[in-house]
C-alpha cells in the first residue's frame, strides 16, 4: 500500500464521520420540532457509510494484492419509526384529543452515535498522524 493511498482511505473517512456528526447534530437540533414544511414532525435522518466505489486503478491495486479505497457516504436516509406522542392539550400542534406528535429522535441514541463517530473521527486523525510519522522517518533514511 502506497502511503498516499493511505492517505486518501484516512482522509475519505475523517470526511464520513464529519458528515455523520453533522447529520446527528441535525437530528439532535429538531428533537423538539413539531411542525415542518410538510406539516409533520422532523424525521430523525442517518447517514449509511459505504465502501467507496471502486475505480480503474483500485481494480489494478487488487489485482495486486492491494485492497480498500477508502469510505463514503452513500446516502441519508431517513428513520420512518413512530412519532413520539404526548398529552398536551395547550400546544398549539394538538390533535383534537390533545395529544402531541414529537419527532423519533432519541437523545441518548443519538449522543451514542455523536461519541462512536467522534472516536472514530479521532482514530482516523491517529492514523494519518501515523502515516505522517513514517514519511518523515523514511525520508531521514535518505539523508
Amino acid at each position: 500500500m502506497s502511503f498516499l493511498n493511505a492517505f486518501n482511505i484516512s482522509g475519505s473517512a475523517l470526511t464520513a464521520q464529519r458528515m455523520r456528526m453533522d447529520v446527528i447534530s441535525q437530528n439532535l437540533a429538531n428533537t423538539n420540532t413539531t411542525r415542518t414544511e410538510s406539516g409533520d414532525p422532523y424525521r430523525r435522518q442517518m447517514a449509511v457509510l459505504s465502501e467507496k466505489k471502486a475505480s480503474f486503478s483500485s481494480y489494478l491495486n487488487s489485482a495486486m494484492g492491494v485492497t480498500g479505497g477508502g469510505v463514503v457516504v452513500s446516502s441519508i436516509e431517513t428513520d420512518q419509526s413512530d412519532f413520539k406522542i404526548e398529552y398536551d392539550p395547550d400546544n398549539p400542534d394538538a390533535d383534537e384529543n390533545g395529544y402531541v406528535r414529537y419527532p423519533n429522535v432519541d437523545e441518548v441514541t443519538e449522543l451514542v452515535d455523536m461519541m462512536a463517530a467522534t472516536r472514530a473521527y479521532e482514530a482516523n486523525v491517529t492514523a494519518l498522524n501515523s502515516m505522517k510519522g513514517m514519511m518523515l522517518k523514511a525520508l531521514e533514511i535518505g539523508k
